[in-house]
């Protein structure tokens, strides 16, 4: 993993996620942060997390990739959980499942600007109904 300062911001952001601490979330999240293309402001990322720790109780993030340049952070975050109900349209109804985010994050003046997010939602389909719910192309 990178050791750039942007790269320990980010450690640090990680952090505050997996430790629930969103109250502090305004000391790694601009105010006007956007995410995917929609601004969101800081009290409406902070309550698309809760959303996520309340349909995900142990949700962690986990880095497997990280790359940082002086504006810039690309991460790999690997999740291996178990989703209450309904996950991104998905019923998942307590299963377990792994699958991945690609994130790709704006910084200006310190802190998260534009947020930029793949999850891998084909694995978790095929994982709940089996490899028939996505023949090869």
């Amino acid at each position: 993993m990178s050791s750039s300062p942007l790269a320990e911001l980010y450690l640090q952001y990680v952090d505050c996620l997996n430790a629930r601490t969103l109250d502090s979330l305004g000391s790694y999240v601009r105010d006007d942060v956007r995410r995917n293309g929609e601004t969101v402001h800081l009290a409406g990322y902070r309550e698309l997390l809760h959303n996520d720790f309340r349909r995900i109780p142990d949700l962690r993030f986990s880095i497997e990739l990280l790359v940082a340049d002086a504006t810039h952070v690309a991460a790999r975050l690997a999740f291996d959980c178990t989703p209450v109900g309904e996950f991104l349209g998905l019923a998942v109804d307590g299963r377990r499942v792994a699958f991945y985010e690609n994130v790709f994050y704006t910084y200006v003046d310190g802190k998260i600007a534009d947020v930029l997010s793949i999850i891998d939602t084909d694995s978790i389909r095929a994982q709940l109904l089996g490899p028939a719910a996505h023949p090869p192309a």
